[in-house]
């Protein structure tokens, strides 16, 4: 079960450099278990690979604001930028942050959709924030099998891709607002046109307001969002970047919002992301634990993470004091094994 207060999140160690232009490497504590976390890594990455993992590209591990763990499949390194997939939705939530700092956009009120501006629309009462926790009730099919009916597939590569916000507000309710959690990549686009809007901006415009404001400021320098025809950011699904950059965005949760002493996110605004959204068991078993466009629990109890499609993952473990950045090509049906694997090397971290 997910703990009812959310722990502290940890200030950045006195003296240690921003990684805003490069991280500081340092060798795991004396308190980790290296001999279990070599066994790991070389399960992953050495020269016999285990099959259960599917392809692992890269795996990154901050802790103390210190990379103390750094692999890359054959062929990579840490220059080699990896496609966020659905860890772009947790970039989304960022910028709505920024937005609500500077007083543009209420995440409690209405949601700033044209298609839902009539009254008498069962749609037109949907808030922000039940788009942001995915309780907005709207039907999606959130399917990437061959075989199935898919609205994401339609929506990034079929007649949906010209103007993705559009194309997911367009679907009817399947639940009344706020009383069903289903997970829809259509959400966060609804989402970051909604962000678009507020801004009164699209295109190169935002992304140079995504740059200025956040992107520049942690140091993502690899970062390459990209966007539709209309000029809606693919909050859902695109940002490459490095897993050093990914790394950096989740650092930026880890210090609640805050870079080198400037406020970049809202005060809260992290305990927003990290607080768990109402679900139904079966959904839980079948999804995991879901907080505002950020997953919970999978790095362990209080820890919240940006996860994305065949195995993206930036988890933030505040109790560690540690960020766990993977990435790869892993099948649907191997994903438990992943998941187990970066729960062992978290585990590693903790003292026996």
């Amino acid at each position: 079960m997910i703990a009812s207060t959310l722990p502290p999140l940890p200030s950045q160690p006195t003296g240690l450099a921003w990684p805003t232009n490069d991280w500081e490497e340092s060798a795991p504590s004396a308190n980790v278990d290296t001999d279990k976390l070599a066994m790991l890594v070389d399960a992953a990455f050495g020269e016999i690979l285990d099959p259960q993992y599917g392809e692992c590209h890269a795996a990154l591990v901050v802790q103390h604001g210190k990379i103390v763990l750094e692999h890359y499949g054959t062929g990579l390194s840490a220059k080699d930028t990896f496609p966020s997939w659905s860890e772009a939705k947790s970039i989304t939530h960022a910028l709505v942050g920024i937005l609500k700092r500077e007083g543009k956009i209420d995440v409690q009120a209405r949601a700033d959709v044209p298609e839902w501006s009539d009254p008498a629309d069962p749609r037109h009462a949907i808030t922000l924030d039940q788009l942001l926790r995915m309780s907005s009730g709207l039907a999606f099919a959130e399917e990437y099998g061959p075989d199935a009916p898919s609205d994401v597939i339609e929506m990034l590569w079929g007649k949906g891709e010209k103007d993705t916000g559009a194309f997911a507000a367009s679907f009817s309710l399947a639940h009344k607002p706020n009383s069903f959690w289903s997970y829809s990549s259509g959400t966060s686009n609804i989402v970051s046109r909604c962000a678009a809007r507020a801004l009164g901006a699209t295109g190169a415009e935002f992304e140079k307001f995504m740059r200025s404001e956040l992107i520049d400021k942690i140091g993502m320098k690899s970062a390459m969002p990209k966007f539709d025809d209309v000029g809606t950011f693919i909050g859902s699904s695109f940002c490459y970047a490095t897993a050093r950059d990914f790394a950096k965005f989740g650092t930026l949760y880890l210090r609640d919002g805050v870079w080198d002493g400037e406020r970049i996110l809202p005060e809260g605004w992290v305990d927003y992301a990290r607080t768990p959204t109402p679900q139904t068991e079966d959904m839980i078993q079948e999804h995991g634990y879901y907080g505002a466009h950020w997953w919970l629990n999978l790095g362990g109890p209080g820890s919240f993470s940006a996860n994305g499609f065949e195995g993206q993952f930036t988890i933030v473990v505040p109790e560690l004091d540690l960020i766990l950045v993977r990435h790869g090509k892993t099948p649907a049906d191997l994903g438990p094994n992943v998941k187990t694997w970066m729960a062992d090397v978290i585990d590693c971290f903790r003292p026996s």
